[in-house]
């Protein structure tokens, strides 16, 4: 799993179900008369009484975790950041409600509908979902949000982001563990509003509508399953709290499913907010190049190159130049990368000769004899 899940997540499938029971504990007594209806009373009443012991001992410590405030919570209670609102719902957000195991698909439904792009739970979840596992990969919930015209972001793991997000008007997809560690219960819900002083998030979820979750509750299970958190914008949208590291890493997933055209929207989005970011520069440039505007392409890549004196913009920037049919200025920039690359930047070095040998001027015939 990518961008920051827990390498144990990478591997697990998460599972669509969310009709998890409170779990009575066992009591010495319902050990006993399940040995005596079964025969040989002694020996099976000794094993049945270690595994209630167990099991009353695993439950309560899992209860007395569950009473505890966790951190974050704690620390919103604590102070709520300026210029959070005290409470905010999205109410136009689309409901799909969930079939056997497709909370996954029915949670990108969502915030797909939110968002005016394409949200068929039943065509997405032939994109997601695995039926051999009964559930959704994580990384595959991103990668379906892309292929349908989202931006797909993930967002800080900080529930302080996460109410941030849903307060500018964004549905938050997250991965819940509704059960225990030893016993997981993986599921997907989105966050649609909150209110601080009822201490209360309101969420679509499962086959519910609006369902009122208390926060210090939903932390104990999203922390359970990893603070994993994504939003799925149009291109040209960034969230309102993802990191630099992270925009990035959308904005690339984005370009790998998208024409080039709304690449080039989502890349000029992360530059807007990150003015001079060489990757995103990089992106936009081969994005316009792609699309038939190198003249654009030129103009972004050329301050980029200089800026930061890249190697690979430096290369990039003489092709596009080239196509361009300016060779002069191809020329020079082809030297800048290899000079480049010579001093520090030596895996382009082989790419930027290549450019250069292939933009040097013909040997003329007189030369040649």
């Amino acid at each position: 799993m990518t961008s920051g899940l827990p390498l144990a997540l990478g591997r697990v499938i998460l599972t669509g179900r969310a009709d998890l029971g409170r779990p009575r504990l066992l009591h010495i007594a319902d050990c006993a008369d399940f040995a005596e209806r079964n025969g040989n009373w002694r020996c099976l009443a000794r094993r049945a009484a270690l595994v209630c012991k167990l099991l009353t001992a695993t439950l309560l410590g899992t209860g007395c975790a569950l009473l505890a405030v966790p951190p974050q919570t704690a620390a919103l209670r604590a102070q709520v950041p300026p210029g959070l609102a005290p409470a905010f719902e999205k109410r136009s957000v689309p409901f799909f409600p969930q079939t056997p195991y497709h909370c996954g698909p029915a949670a990108l439904a969502t915030v797909l509908a939110d968002a005016g792009l394409p949200a068929d739970p039943e065509r997405l979840a032939q994109a997601v979902f695995l039926p051999a596992r009964e559930g959704s990969l994580a990384l595959e919930m991103l990668a379906g949000a892309r292929r349908q015209g989202a931006v797909a972001m993930r967002l800080p793991g900080e529930l302080t982001a996460l109410l941030t997000e849903v307060a500018a008007g964004h549905p938050v997809v997250v991965l819940q563990n509704l059960g225990l560690a030893m016993a997981p219960r993986w599921h997907y819900a989105v966050v649609v509003g909150y209110d601080l002083a009822a201490g209360e998030l309101l969420l679509r979820s499962g086959t519910t509508e609006r369902e009122r979750l208390a926060l210090f509750t939903f932390e104990h299970t999203w922390a359970r399953g990893g603070h994993w958190a994504m939003v799925a914008l149009p291109p040209g949208r960034l969230a309102a709290t993802v990191t630099e590291r992270d925009a990035i890493a959308a904005a690339i997933g984005f370009e790998r499913a998208a024409p080039p055209a709304q690449a080039a929207m989502a890349y000029r989005a992360v530059l807007q907010r990150w003015p001079g970011q060489l990757l995103a520069g990089f992106g936009l440039a081969n994005s316009l190049h792609a699309a038939g505007e190198s003249a654009q392409a030129v103009q972004v890549l050329q301050p980029l190159a200089t800026q930061h004196d890249s190697a690979a913009a430096w290369n990039n920037l003489a092709r596009m130049q080239q196509a361009l049919g300016d060779l002069a200025a191809a020329r020079a920039s082809a030297a800048r990368a290899v000079a480049r690359a010579e001093a520090a930047e030596p895996g382009w070095l082989a790419a930027a000769r290549r450019t250069q040998e292939e933009l040097a001027p013909p040997v003329p015939e007189a030369v040649r004899r």
